[in-house]
């Protein structure tokens, strides 16, 4: 039988256990032009949540569809020449055991990586990270980074790499433990709690020259925080709204702007990952040799089991997590 878990309900507030519901069906048969995948590994994402309050760069999520997530599969059977049976692949075909898709929403990965490294580090996430930062942040070496929620999956990739680029990082996260890991084990110059309260002040600490480069995650009371520590031609880069996902009610949006982005001459820009797929090759492999050299930790939290898939995301949203988390299938 196929196990999915499907989109039930909107939640009202904080996403709950009863936004998803269980069902188990026949697996599918491929047709002509279709291929058969069996899940191996569930990539979690605040994106996730997104989904579920209406549309984004994607269709909004509908009650008693499959509850969407991007994944990491193996090919069972196969219709079409490009793809045969035992190859792994990268789609979004949600939380279920099985799928049948069209090879043109397929992507056969060639990297030789542990599955847990091409659900995230290697792939989507990595990617994120790396072409936020360097082609839509496009920090220069001395200048001072900031990562909101710089201990998830992105924004730990996003601290690595900017120190690579002989940049001066800085992180903000929930909690003393998640900053003092990023400092200690993840090399941040400083990491800055923001549950801790007065953000602003200790931001301001943290970075005596300014902030050069945002890369944003959250949006939020850290947004509002960073704009008006933002250097001279300061570049934000707008990856996410986390902090704006798992409420009831969005709040409004900062007051700073367009004042301060005038004064200050900033760019803020928004990236979809996908925008920079041409590029997607060479990134892939510049990720996959800085992890093989240890010049940078792909830390993913593993979580074994598809009917925990609920229970993670809801941990996700509560900061259990550090790094990159998803489902072993």
């Amino acid at each position: 039988m196929n196990r999915q878990w499907l989109y039930a309900k909107q939640p009202a507030g904080k996403i709950g256990k009863d936004s998803f519901q269980w069902t188990e069906t026949a697996i599918p048969s491929p047709q002509a032009g279709e291929v058969l995948v069996r899940t191996r590994m569930l990539s979690l994402d605040p994106a996730n949540r997104a989904w579920m309050m209406g549309k984004t760069y994607r269709d909004a999520l509908e009650p008693g569809q499959v509850m969407n997530g991007f994944t990491i599969g193996e090919v069972v059977e196969s219709k079409v020449p490009e793809f045969a049976k035992g190859d792994i692949v990268e789609g979004d075909w949600g939380w279920q055991d099985y799928a049948v898709r069209s090879a043109r929403r397929l992507t056969k990965r060639t990297v030789k990586a542990p599955l847990e490294m091409l659900i995230g580090p290697l792939s989507v996430t990595g990617l994120t990270a790396y072409f936020g930062l360097l082609e839509v942040g496009r920090p220069k070496p001395g200048d001072t980074v900031l990562v909101s929620a710089a201990a998830g999956a992105v924004g730990s990739m996003v601290g690595q790499i900017a120190r690579l680029s002989g940049c001066r990082v800085v992180g903000t996260a929930g909690g003393q433990d998640k900053c003092d890991w990023l400092v200690r084990e993840l090399g941040f110059d400083a990491a800055v709690d923001y549950k801790a309260g007065g953000v602003r002040r200790a931001l301001a600490a943290a970075c005596p020259d300014g902030i050069d480069v945002y890369f944003d995650n959250t949006g939020g009371p850290v947004l509002d925080a960073a704009l008006s520590l933002m250097n001279l031609r300061g570049r934000i880069a707008c990856c996410g709204n986390v902090s704006q996902y798992d409420v009831e009610k969005p709040g409004p949006g900062p007051m700073a702007v367009p004042g301060l982005v005038v004064t200050k001459r900033l760019r803020l820009e928004g990236f979809i990952v996908m925008d920079f797929y041409d590029q997607r090759a060479e990134a892939e492999a510049r990720l996959a040799r800085w992890v093989a050299e240890g010049r940078i930790k792909a830390v993913v939290d593993i979580v074994d089991g598809l009917d925990k898939a609920p229970e993670a995301l809801i941990g996700l949203f509560e900061g259990r997590n550090k790094g990159k988390m998803a489902v072993r299938v």
